[in-house]
């Protein structure tokens, strides 16, 4: 049976908890819960060790973060099968997130090297002549990571590197649907070197832990990847701490009447189905031109079509299950409810278990909760627009703003959509399903809080410390 790791050891655990393969709803693993105790000793356990962490050079942290980064890749194939076995992934995907969560690493460890302040001009004010100076970061403190089921291991790795990196200790609480591969990335880092006092993973319910972990004094961050609602009850409960939420989204791509339609259509399904739809800058809504909508409807359909849905451990297969059947059903009812409203299903809806068919819904009503809410499973809507103000419109009409695409080769309207879109981040000439790791990531509204990507978060992981030399005497 897997377990916390605590102080750098396998803890037993009050409770347990099975993990189930999302494809067939086998057993996985057992894995044994934290309770409120080893949660106290973990915060306990952090404070002893900020000292230590703290003092570390910015080499040593490097090496450390270096190392955990070959292990990630060395060990490729062996973690790409936990990510399989409990999330549901193609093993295609999950070998690009154990890359991806071994870059992320190799970031944060160019970011440990070089992480400073910056001079500053105390002469610049009448009052600050005969002064020099400059700025240090420092560590803040303990960060408590609660990560997602959909990205297990680099979402971790998005928390975990840059605190870090920082010179933070860290608490990982993962999703409790795929808590194998964080317990596996704590038990990397500790072999590599990190001081055991400074790294701890506390699987179990967010019902029973998780108001333990945000409330605490002792952690001086949240950084938290889920949903909306959860996001509200953390930003409740953690008091005069700091917080980085990367929260929901229903994702707005525009294709206008310039676009490369065959490159467009790719993308577009590509993005909306990857992992079963179940990714927060997944695709879904596309507002194309009137003018090219229903020949980019019939060519998304073509390449929906393509698609192989079924095993994710067969290297052929494009599309795996969702992540649970209560979460199935729950999607495969929205998108009931958009037929019911008027909307076309002009392929798939169907379900099966976990397997649901990509689905592909023209000209659904604004009212439907697969235009207003985050779909989180292979969905995509297509609406068509007149003008440009109306598509900008469109992407706008959400209480989310993570992040916005545009498919376009007119550079005023490429533009316009930088400047219009109200999201964190637009990607043209692409889906907003586009990240690399070390980008500043993190959207406005109800899409979250802070930004991700290690330089940016790392700047949330520490504080800024003056120091002034008075050399001037009267």
């Amino acid at each position: 049976m897997l377990g916390p790791i605590v102080g750098g050891k396998k803890r037993d655990g009050e409770t347990s908890f099975e993990v189930l393969r999302p494809f067939d709803g086998t057993a996985y693993e057992e894995v044994a819960s934290a309770g409120a105790a080893l949660i106290d000793e973990a915060f306990a356990l952090s404070e002893e060790a900020r000292g230590a962490i703290k003092a570390m050079t910015r080499k040593e942290r490097a090496d450390v973060l270096s190392k955990v980064s070959a292990r990630l890749a060395e060990g490729r194939e062996r973690i790409a099968a936990i990510l399989v076995s409990e999330a549901g992934k193609t093993i295609r995907e999950a070998r690009t997130e154990v890359d991806r969560a071994a870059n992320t690493f190799m970031f944060a460890a160019e970011e440990a090297r070089r992480l400073g302040g910056e001079v500053i001009p105390f002469d610049a004010a009448a009052n600050g002549v005969g002064r020099q100076g400059f700025s240090l970061k420092v560590p803040i403190g303990t960060i408590v990571a609660i990560t997602p089921f959909n990205f297990p291991l680099n979402l971790a790795a998005h928390k975990i590197a840059p605190a870090m990196a920082a010179g933070n200790p860290f608490i990982l609480k993962p999703a409790s649907q795929t808590p194998v591969s964080g317990i596996e990335l704590v038990r990397i880092i500790l072999e590599c070197g990190w001081p055991a006092g400074g790294a701890h993973v506390v699987p179990g319910r967010g019902g029973a832990i998780g108001d333990a972990l945000v409330s605490d004094a002792r952690g001086a961050m949240v950084t938290f990847t889920g949903s909306a609602e959860i996001g509200k009850r953390i930003s409740s409960l953690a008091g005069y701490k700091r917080i980085a939420m990367e929260l929901g989204s229903n994702s707005a791509v525009v294709v206008t009447d310039t676009a490369d339609l065959d490159f467009a259509a790719e993308r577009i399904v590509r993005g909306g189905f990857a992992l079963a739809g179940q990714v927060c800058i997944s695709v879904q809504r596309v507002i194309a031109h009137r003018a090219i909508f229903e020949d980019l409807v019939a060519r998304c359909v073509k390449v929906a079509l393509g698609m192989k849905v079924g095993d994710p451990m067969e290297e052929t297969t494009d599309m795996g299950p969702m992540i649970d059947e209560k979460a199935a059903a729950a999607f495969h009812a929205r998108v009931k409810e958009a037929a019911g409203l008027g909307g076309k299903i002009v392929t798939g809806g169907g379900l099966d278990g976990t397997l649901h068919e990509p689905t592909i819904i023209t000209s659904i009503p604004r009212e439907a909760a697969l235009w207003r809410e985050e779909a989180f499973g292979p969905v995509i809507v297509m609406n068509p627009y007149d003008t440009f103000e109306e598509a900008v419109e469109a992407v706008n009409d959400s209480k989310y703003g993570l992040q916005g695409g545009i498919f376009t080769a007119n550079v005023d309207e490429a533009f316009q959509a930088v400047n219009r879109f109200d999201v964190g981040g637009v990607i043209v000439n692409d889906v907003p399903t586009f990240r690399v790791d070390h980008m500043p990531y993190g959207g406005v509204k109800e899409s979250g809080i802070g930004r991700e990507g290690l330089k940016y978060a790392i700047e949330e992981m520490t504080e800024e410390k003056l120091v002034c030399f008075n050399f001037w005497k009267p």
